[in-house]
């Protein structure tokens, strides 16, 4: 069965980030994953992954000017460069924190700019990054997001991110599949899961509506998580939600929905 990894840019958000390790812990997880580690010194990340003996499973590329609305930048012509700094910068982080794998943020639509041509600089720099983060040991993913949570972000669904994957044609370029966009999206969730099984390193988790945790919504995880088990699928499920009232709180999906064996 796939393990739980949490979210800590998502769960425990009330204490300032370097106290979410040890709440993670205590909440039984025995991974953590987390958007952007940038503005942290590594060796205190590296400090509390020890303290705690939690797998740090992934982390994003840097996405440009986050707090100004920038979602990435992968797919913008004319910063190229800049995206290959982005790439440097994270594989130095990856090397202190041991990172095993990295999603790298597409970014949003531009206006005067085909789909063509953001598509074509989108897969140069994706061949870019994967052979770049190879040579590092680390793993690239990339994430579909739904258009409501953040519009205009240009890779949406799952078969438009293995197109272009294919396309970058790397051993090293994976999908990250994250339930709740992709039921927001294009649904058929557990058809989608066994059709690119092959091409999906990473998943993560949320309700719908909300984003709250496994149970407050539409999705039938109890069977998804079986169905997960069933095809084979044995990586980490990253939990990635917004608690309805708080972290704790609503952790007892874990027993409700997940089978015994996990």
């Amino acid at each position: 069965m796939p393990r739980l990894a949490a979210n800590l840019s998502m769960l425990f958000t009330e204490v300032p980030f370097l106290e979410r390790f040890a709440r993670a812990k205590a909440s039984g997880f025995a991974g953590v994953e987390f958007l952007f580690p940038y503005d942290h010194d590594p060796k205190d990340i590296v400090e509390r992954l020890k303290e705690t003996g939690l797998e740090l499973v992934l982390h994003n590329l840097p996405p440009g000017d986050w707090e100004n609305g920038e979602r990435g930048m992968a797919c913008h012509p004319g910063r190229v460069d800049e995206f290959k700094a982005t790439v440097a910068r994270a594989i130095d982080y990856a090397t202190a924190l041991g990172t095993p794998q990295m999603n790298c943020l597409s970014g949003r639509r531009l206006e005067g700019v085909s789909d063509a041509e953001m598509r074509a600089t989108l897969v140069a720099n994706l061949r870019y990054a994967a052979a770049e983060l190879k040579k590092a040991g680390v793993r690239l993913l990339i994430e579909p997001i739904n258009p409501n949570d953040i519009p205009g972000f240009f890779l949406n669904r799952t078969d438009q991110a293995v197109a272009i994957l294919d396309d970058v044609g790397s051993d090293n370029a994976f999908v990250q599949y994250d339930i709740y966009h992709a039921q927001r999206v294009e649904g058929e969730l557990a058809a989608t899961m066994e059709r690119y099984l092959p091409r999906i390193a990473h998943m993560q988790l949320a309700d719908n509506p909300g984003r709250h945790e496994p149970g407050t919504g539409e999705i039938h995880y109890a069977f998804l998580f079986r169905h997960l088990d069933r095809i084979g699928y044995r990586g980490w499920i990253g939990c990635e939600y917004r608690p309805a009232a708080g972290t704790e709180a609503g952790l007892g999906w874990r027993d409700r929905l997940m089978p015994v064996s996990a």
